[in-house]
């Protein structure tokens, strides 16, 4: 259950743009990965693109 309240409250996934092979980020936007657990595991980053 714990793990059900922070994907909720954090969201589990990202949206991105990307312009011109860039991320599209504001001045002030970045991303971040937060771990809340004492000891992190490995992970997969699984990117799916879309658009012309």
């Amino acid at each position: 259950m714990p793990a059900h309240i922070k994907a909720s409250l954090l969201g589990a996934s990202v949206t991105v743009p990307i312009t011109n092979g860039r991320l599209a980020l504001g001045a002030w936007q970045g991303i971040y990965l937060g771990e809340h657990r004492d000891q992190g595991g490995s992970r997969r980053i699984v990117v799916t693109l879309q658009g012309e």
